[in-house]
């Protein structure tokens, strides 16, 4: 039996509104002021009739030349990442040292860390070391496959490297940013900076946070909805991410609303008070959208007969997970972003429009260079340092992975024959999306890159956009089409 959420039937006019398409001109005005902010001014972004949003360029670009960088409205690095990499948590730059990077992902293999659970503050030391990392049933996104062995590493040398009692040679050649705690007290998020953490408590960490600070109705149940994602899709964590996004923005908006109209009693939230809200929710609202459990791919172990079953079994999947966020964040101004239309759309945006998080490692960068050294500099470090090598195998290499949404990206339709693409340079060390031209990009042409792999033969590639909701009519595909 399908489940209802009475939000839906109760504020069915304001998430109405929510949903309702932004207009021609709100979106061109939208993007303007991004694309000034963000200083891309070799792009523009236009409507199209056909394909909705496009990206055009305004110059001349040649190849390999840098179109944008683009900052990411939402984005989260995969929980079972978490424990390859430590990274700030606003603009994911590796942070720490080469030391700390190394002896921390060594140390908790040796505790035998499989199981995220949020940061709980009452844990015993031991057991904090076991929040970095879970069993999510998502190998692809980000957990590491290669076994370590660390049983020819004293544990003590691996707490010295944590710690920054022991040294590895040549490592200031790869200085970190110092390691922030989160100013909520949890023992999940870091950062690079202080603004960084500034930052992300003041946009989204301040709901999220299960620290004793946070600002959550329920610590206990948002403990609950990080388990309940890591153990089914961590896509609910963005999800989560753009709401407390949308929430903090609301009161945002709303203070300064009521500062302008001080002589004016508050109105309240089903009259006038809904447009604080849509203009809250405006930067979402800009992402194509399609619930969920509409727009989810079918595995390729479901039958077709079957795919009403797994249809239902995902938005039920949505509705538990909207249950617990609503337990632990619920506020009343804002009821219409915990109706499961709202939720489902969210998560459909983020299937739709994301965009694969990658962030280079510098421990890579580290084991490179030692390798690139002269003898007998390179012999008398490898003493010290293989040893590690040897222990962390392949994973010497995992880079900081995760999924974002980024507004500009988002924007850029798909062709089979792209002109540009995403693409991390050897400076790009934090969470931006960066896009580079493939060949030359005349002004005025329309900048494209592919959804997904188009060396694929052309049926494949056709089946696959299907999950996007269109038939790729590029010059290729009509080329190839039989």
């Amino acid at each position: 039996m399908e489940s209802i959420c009475p939000i839906d039937q109760r504020c069915s006019h304001q998430i109405s509104a929510l949903l309702q398409p932004p207009s021609p001109l709100h979106i061109q005005e939208y993007f303007e002021r991004l694309i000034s902010k963000r200083q891309c001014h070799g792009i523009k972004v236009k409507q199209d009739g056909e394909f909705g949003k496009g990206v055009f360029a305004e110059t001349d670009f040649e190849e390999e030349q840098l179109i944008l960088k683009d900052q990411m409205l939402v984005g989260a690095q995969h929980p079972s990442n978490k424990i390859d990499c430590l990274v700030c948590s606003y603009c994911f730059k590796f942070i720490g040292s080469i030391e700390q990077q190394i002896g921390r992902k060594l140390y908790l293999k040796t505790l035998g860390v499989s199981q995220h659970h949020g940061c709980e503050n009452d844990l015993s030391d031991e057991d904090q070391d076991n929040h970095y990392v879970e069993n999510h049933h998502n190998s692809e996104n980000g957990a590491s496959s290669s076994s370590i062995s660390t049983n020819s590493l004293p544990k003590m040398a691996l707490e010295a490297l944590m710690n920054g009692e022991l040294s590895l040679p040549y490592s200031n050649k790869f200085p970190l940013p110092s390691v922030v705690s989160c100013p909520g007290g949890c023992e999940e998020a870091f950062y690079c900076s202080k603004s960084c953490a500034e930052a992300d408590w003041e946009s989204f960490h301040s709901l999220l946070c299960t620290g004793e600070k946070s600002e959550s109705l329920s610590r206990e149940a948002l403990l609950k909805f990080i388990q309940h994602a890591n153990e089914t899709n961590d896509i609910f964590l963005l999800a989560a991410k753009a709401i407390s996004f949308t929430i903090l923005r609301y009161r945002k908006v709303k203070a300064s609303h009521l500062k302008k109209q001080e002589n004016t009693a508050p109105s309240i939230l089903g009259t006038s008070d809904l447009s604080l809200l849509v203009e809250a929710w405006k930067p979402i609202s800009i992402g194509h959208k399609r619930r969920w459990w509409d727009c989810i791919a079918l595995p390729g172990d479901i039958d077709g007969s079957d795919e009403a079953a797994f249809r239902m079994q995902i938005r039920e999947l949505a509705f538990t997970s909207l249950h617990f966020l609503k337990e632990a964040i619920f506020d009343k101004e804002c009821e219409p972003l915990f109706s499961l239309e709202i939720y489902g759309h969210i998560i459909g945006m983020f299937e739709l429009n994301n965009l694969d998080l990658v962030v280079p490692s510098p421990v890579e960068d580290y084991f490179l260079y030692i390798d690139d050294l002269a003898y007998p500099e390179k012999k008398e470090a490898e003493r010290i340092t293989q040893p590690y090598l040897d222990a962390l195998g392949d994973d010497y290499s995992v880079c900081c992975q995760g999924t974002a949404f980024f507004p500009l990206q988002s924007c850029m339709n798909h062709s089979c024959c792209p002109n540009a693409k995403a693409f991390k340079r050897e400076e790009d060390r934090d969470g931006q999306a960066t896009i580079i031209a493939l060949r030359p990009i005349c002004k005025g042409e329309e900048v494209t890159i592919s959804y997904i792999d188009e060396d694929l033969p052309f049926e494949e590639r056709q089946a696959l956009l299907a999950d996007y909701g269109f038939r790729c009519r590029c010059t290729r595909c009509l080329e190839e089409e039989p």
